[in-house]
């Protein structure tokens, strides 16, 4: 099936276009979960592994998806390569699709390497990529869309400084308008019965204006928003970056889920020693957010 149409109805089933980005940090565990302040590689991989399977295990029923952050766990070199794989792995098992936050992009025999490892080893649904050398670089991860796979890409991302390039003037418009453009190009090929392609794009929720103007220039093409919660994005302002009846988009929060129990009003209501809860009490509140925001959305139903 294709990816959009797997994403669509995933979002359906669950009710929700809520996503659960997995950046697990050391230093901000739960104190159950750490071995001191320094310890060896092996061991810290293993904590952000037991963290991942956990964060899985508890926003499963809850959301379509998760996505993982490879490089909170590449940080602890191959056991926490390791250590990415069975989290992805867990969720698989969950029924979730699972999003590879990778950031990839090179030349073609490189691209072609990083698609088997993140589409063929690691059996993930999605990955982020970077467009920025072209379509070689995107070409091995499209041969694989045949089996249900998609990508997103980065349009307009969400960090303050995305501004220095993405914004800059170009004839006919920006930087960030040239890529939504040869995004919605490059999906084309791609678009399944939802009406949306496996093509996606990264447009930041903390950028609301931009996000609905690019939501009219790519209308087939799915959003997965970064940004809202902990990076200051609301709700209330991606009412339009989402497609006709709330269609086409996900609304990623990382720090603002997995570490909730550290964060009013969870850390008074369950404090450290039930963080599990505290992840799905954020949780449930950002769906709530998100179908308050978004009241005409099939999914809000």
């Amino acid at each position: 099936m294709n990816f959009a149409d797997r994403l669509a109805a995933a979002i359906e089933e669950k009710g929700t276009p809520s996503l659960v980005g997995i950046d697990p940090r050391y230093a901000m565990l739960p104190a159950e979960l750490k071995s001191g302040d320094h310890p060896d590689r092996a061991t810290a991989a293993a904590a952000l592994e037991a963290f991942g399977i956990r964060i899985v295990d508890a926003v499963a029923p809850l959301v379509p998806a998760v996505k993982p952050n490879i490089a909170f766990f590449e940080a602890f070199g191959w056991e926490g390569y390791r250590a990415y794989g069975n989290v992805v792995a867990r969720a698989k098992e969950k029924g979730l699709l699972v999003v590879a936050d990778a950031k990839r992009g090179d030349i073609g025999s490189t691209a072609e390497a990083y698609a088997v490892a993140l589409f063929d080893e690691m059996d993930v649904d999605a990955v982020t990529l970077s467009p920025y050398l072209g379509t070689d670089s995107l070409k091995p991860f499209f041969d694989r869309f045949d089996r249900g796979k998609g990508c997103f890409l980065l349009v307009k991302t969400s960090n303050p400084s995305s501004a220095d390039l993405q914004d800059r003037e170009l004839a006919g418009g920006t930087v960030f308008e040239a890529v939504a453009d040869l995004t919605r190009t490059w999906g084309e090929a791609f678009i399944g019965e939802s009406g949306m392609s496996s093509v996606g794009a990264v447009v930041g929720a903390t950028f609301p204006e931009q996000a609905a103007e690019l939501r009219k220039r790519m209308p087939t093409t799915p959003f997965l928003l970064p940004g809202y919660g902990a990076q200051g994005g609301k709700a209330d302002s991606l009412r339009n970056a989402f497609g006709p009846g709330g269609s086409g988009a996900l609304v990623n929060s990382s720090r603002g889920i997995i570490f909730a129990f550290g964060k009013e009003p969870y850390a008074s209501e369950f404090g450290e020693d039930r963080w599990e809860e505290a992840v799905h009490a954020a949780t449930l509140a950002m769906r709530a957010d998100l179908a308050g925001a978004v009241p005409d959305a099939t999914w809000a139903g």
